[in-house]
């Protein structure tokens, strides 16, 4: 690919071309400890990682930095350096400790579980014609799945491929995402990784994969076996090779990345790199040594210091560049955005650089805005050029089709319509004015809880499979089984859960802001009720492909609605509007009650009110101009809905989608103003206006 402009400098030259640089038949190994007295590189037999061949002491150069330059380091070659220090609280030196280069392309393991060893790779790839699909962020929808789990039992695809990054750009999985009209595919993390000890003796697997080992290296395990035998560079290969088939049938990739904590855990936990090369800067820590852990998995990655910022920016640069991503969702990101007293701080040099660095200027960038450390949670408090996963979001409409409709049968509605109108237009409240909507990555379901099914069908997580007598996961879920806990053969029980997904999925897909859909919610996918499979690698987590009709219904709607969303620009805003204003790739929002008149302030608190349409019309600079009007009705008694009369130019409404059809209807009904249309209880449909 062409040469990128330099990266901010983070540290300035002395951090530059860290890992080893092949050069004029040589290799240059540069590796960062401040607080080191000795570096020394090994060098192992190319099939015996246990047979040491070769050891060379590296030189400290200025910034922390030590070096050495040798024809030992050549493709292929396997090395690790072991690193000597001073004692004291902070420091966990060991001489004897054989440690990963933080800046290894490349990666081979050996019988022991941390037997690991750096690789020397060659970059370079035959990407042809292949470009990044860079799609407009009001155009993106993203699909989010697990790499293994979306493939392993893929009838179409060979089982050759199942589970692999090959068999994700196969054919058969293109076709897939191509027919559901999905224009991103966002990975679970694909960074190396390692199970955690603790699960090994379980007799689990971090399946999951938030445990890095490496942050440049692909997870070795996802590769076909052929390319596994082939060594790390075959590894890469067939990584570049999945990159670069799906950018040629239009599909962006993004990355979950996990740079907030790393796999050797807590004090005493397995040392594998950092530990033993600086501990005392990688890792954020008290005077006294003792870890600060605003992660939950033993250990915060310091990105207060310029070396360890520097390292997730090289890291990011390198995906992005080398490997062709196209965004990354951060995982717990306001951890790397936690300053040196390990407060967050929106102006953090290292946000500042990923959204400025030439590299990753188009590169979608996107935060999970919260950590598990004091003041950890700052949704709506990323600068300009990041988006967030909207956690209020999630819940308001959670709240409002699931749990208040629990709470309802009881007593009455809890609340209005107003909160959700609000996460429906935009979430106007949490982001500001000059990030507007698309800063808002709206989703009801993740990777992380219950699956859209079980979110309709438990009260309750069913986690006992985990081995923490279901302690671990969410309690607080804002889910409703209707009726009866888990499987059900009731047919009005199983109809109230189909429908309460069509609404989901409607509201999610019809709302102002960057949907994501979690892989399988198209069609109803169970987990029997365990809201935490991080350690389930097995057809509980895994994608089934066998499907009954009204799975098939299901994803002919997710079909429908991501075609409407494309159609309809209203539906779409780039910004919010203004009053009395034309602002350019807004929507102007107008709001009705049931009987077709303007809301009026004291309806939108109001718990007996849960019925409005809404009215959004384009402001593009680029599409034709458009409206729609969208019902919602959230109570579980019918009602009669008067279209309203008073919309300016309007003649009709021309129907395009309900959610209380089992599968979107092929016939079009018009109606016009003033028209009362009789709606079923908790629905929604949607109309074009014209």
């Amino acid at each position: 690919m062409c040469p990128q402009p330099a990266a901010a400098p983070l540290g300035g030259a002395a951090l530059d071309n860290l890992g080893v640089r092949l050069h004029d038949g040589v290799g240059t190994l540069r590796l960062w400890s401040q607080n080191a007295s000795a570096v020394e590189l090994v060098i192992f037999d190319a099939t015996d990682l246990d047979w040491v061949t070769d050891e060379l002491p590296l030189e400290r150069r200025p910034g922390g930095v030590w070096e050495v330059t040798t024809e030992l380091l050549q493709p292929g070659t396997r090395y690790a350096v072991r690193v000597d220090g001073p004692h004291g609280p902070g420091n966990t030196f060991n001489p004897e400790s054989l440690l990963l280069d933080p800046y290894a392309r490349g990666l081979a393991q050996g019988d022991g579980y941390e037997e690991w060893r750096s690789v020397v790779i060659v970059d370079g790839f035959d990407w042809g014609d292949s470009q990044k699909p860079r799609i407009p962020l009001d155009r993106t929808v993203i699909y989010e799945g697990h790499l293994k789990g979306l493939t392993k039992r893929h009838p179409d695809v060979p089982p050759a491929l199942h589970g692999t990054y090959a068999g994700l750009a196969h054919p058969a999985m293109i076709a897939h995402f191509h027919s559901l009209g999905i224009t991103s595919v966002e990975l679970l993390p694909v960074h190396a990784f390692v199970p955690e000890p603790r699960l090994l003796q379980l007799g689990l697997t971090n399946y999951w994969g938030y445990n890095t080992l490496n942050f440049f290296t692909p997870h070795t395990a996802y590769a076909t076996e052929q390319a596994r035998k082939g060594g790390p560079e075959a590894v890469l290969a067939e990584f570049k090779g999945m990159v670069r088939l799906l950018h040629e049938a239009g599909l962006e990739v993004i990355l979950d990345v996990v740079y907030n904590h790393t796999s050797e855990e807590g004090l005493g936990g397995p040392r594998s790199s950092f530990r033993g090369i600086d501990n005392a800067q990688y890792y954020r820590q008290q005077a006294d040594g003792a870890y600060i852990d605003t992660t939950g998995c033993g250990n915060t990655f310091n990105t207060a210091t310029d070396a360890g910022a520097r390292l997730v920016l090289d890291s990011l640069r390198y995906w992005a560049q080398e490997m062709q991503i196209d965004g990354f969702r951060f995982d717990l990101a306001a951890a790397i955005a936690r300053d040196g007293d390990h407060t967050f701080t929106p102006d953090h040099p290292l946000l500042a650089a990923i959204a400025a660095d030439p590299v990753l200027q188009d590169t979608k960038l996107i935060a999970e805005p919260w950590d598990v450390g004091l003041g950890g949670w700052q949704t709506g408090n990323f600068p300009a050029g990041w988006h967030e996963w909207n956690d209020r979001y999630r819940d308001r409409v959670r709240n409002f089709w699931l749990s208040d409709i629990d709470y309802a049968r009881r007593a009455s509605a809890p609340v209005g319509i107003g909160g959700f109108a609000t996460r429906l237009a935009g979430s106007s409240n949490t982001f500001s004015e000059s990030r507007g909507p698309l800063a808002s990555v709206n989703f009801i379901t993740s990777h992380d809880g219950f699956t859209l099914h079980d979110l309709v069908s438990y009260d309750v997580k069913h986690n006992e499979g985990n081995g923490e007598h279901n302690r671990d996961g969410a309690d607080m879920n804002r889910a409703f089984n209707h009726g009866i806990e888990g499987p059900t053969d009731d047919p009005g029980i199983l109809a109230a859960r189909r429908k309460a997904m069509r609404n989901l999925l409607g509201t999610l897909l019809l709302s102002a802001g960057i949907p994501m859909l979690t892989a399988g919610d198209e069609f109803g996918r169970t987990q029997r009720g365990n809201n935490n499979a991080y350690a389930q690698d097995s057809p509980l987590s895994w994608f089934p492909w066998e499907f009954e009709p009204w799975q098939e219904d299901l994803r002919a709607h997710v079909t429908r609605l991501i075609q409407l969303r494309t159609d309809n620009p209203a539906l779409r805003p780039s910004r919010y509007a203004r009053l009395g204003e034309h602002i350019p790739n807004a929507s102007v929002m107008d709001w009705y009650d049931q009987n077709g008149e303007t809301m009026e302030a004291g309806q939108w608190t109001d718990p007996g009110n849960r019925t409005l349409q809404y009215v959004a019309a384009s402001t593009p600079d680029k599409e034709s101009y458009n409206r729609i009007l969208l019902i919602v009705h959230g109570t579980e008694s019918p009602t009669d809905v008067r279209l309203p009369e008073e919309i300016e130019d309007a003649t009709r409404f021309v129907s395009l989608w309900s959610s209380a059809e089992e599968r979107p209807s092929e016939s079009t009904e018009v109606f016009a103003p003033g028209d009362v249309l009789p709606t079923p209880g908790t629905s929604m449909r949607l109309f074009r206006v014209e």
